[in-house]
């Protein structure tokens, strides 16, 4: 039989490698807001040609001409798509008349107006949206959990699942650092809501898991705890991954079909639900025998 409890160690330092370049990513970049969160106007100009360098440098000109600047630039395709910061009304008009004496094609797509108190209060949602989620997730797992039996505690179960929620949402957080820096690629209130996703599929898995380990441990009383989590393991990876992967094969195609506007949130929900998959087999569950057994050693010492 597959022995995932005997081997943690291992799965601990994969969790550590894959979420470290993220954490000092985000510790050295941070992350890169669009302006749903920090303000600003955002224009989308279409292009009958390929956008290269030079188009940008045409776009970049007219609004130095226009006294506005320009705070990022991020070309794709035949798309270029640029922020500033808030925008006068009918200025966005002046800026698409006098791209059209150099591109006579060029339309302005779509045009976006948000003041910085909107940003500030999206920010503040978000990060509270997230602090309650976690709570209310903890409360819930631990009454579940109220009848496990003695002297495990539900509120450990609860607790770990919000560490495996960590993991993913670190993971998924870092990982957008990363690509803002090297690539410019913005976060929204639409990535907001895949990390939101993100911690309810993490959650599912994990909570799978830990309900076949409740079961175990009734049924199973003679077994070392170590024994009773592995076999849990086993009996549910099956289930955990073919969900997971059926679920990666839709966003796959999705990201690879569905359009700009959505693809950076299914890139989003794609890698946090196969942490969230990864976390609750080889994390979550392996954690809560090194808590146990600290606990035991903590107790025989004391």
């Amino acid at each position: 039989m597959l022995n995932i409890i005997g081997k943690k160690k291992l799965y601990f330092w994969i969790s550590f490698l894959m979420i470290v370049p993220g954490v000092v990513s985000l510790a050295l970049f941070g992350l890169r807001p669009s302006i749903d969160f920090t303000g600003g106007s955002r224009l989308t100009f279409s292009f009958a040609r390929f956008v290269d360098q030079s188009v940008i440098d045409d776009v970049k000109t007219v609004f130095d001409e226009q006294s506005i600047e320009i705070v990022t630039s991020q070309p794709s395709e035949n798309s270029l798509i640029i922020r500033t910061k808030p925008l006068d009304e009918g200025s966005e008009q002046l800026v698409l008349t006098r791209l059209r004496k150099e591109y006579e094609d060029v339309g302005l797509e779509q045009f976006e107006t948000i003041g910085p108190v909107i940003g500030q209060e999206t920010t503040l949602n978000a990060l509270y949206a997230i602090l309650i989620a976690s709570v209310m997730i903890v409360l819930y797992i631990a009454w579940s959990f109220r009848n496990i039996p003695k002297p495990l505690s539900s509120f450990r179960f609860g607790l770990v699942a919000i560490f495996a929620v960590l993991h993913d949402v670190l993971l998924v957080v870092g990982i957008f650092s990363i690509l803002g820096y090297f690539y410019q690629i913005e976060i929204d209130s639409l990535f907001v809501t895949a990390l939101l996703t993100v911690v309810g599929f993490s959650v599912h898995d994990t909570i799978v898991v830990f309900d076949r380990i409740r079961e175990n441990l009734r049924l199973s009383v003679s077994l070392p705890f170590e024994q009773v989590v592995n076999n849990s393991i086993i009996q549910t990876m099956v289930r955990s991954v073919n969900t997971s992967f059926t679920t990666l094969l839709v966003l796959l195609t999705l990201f690879l079909f569905g359009g700009d506007s959505i693809r950076w949130f299914v890139f989003a929900l794609f890698i946090g639900i196969a942490s969230g998959t990864y976390s609750s087999i080889f994390t979550a569950s392996p954690l809560l025998v090194v808590w146990e057994n600290w606990d035991k050693k903590r107790k025989r010492n004391s």
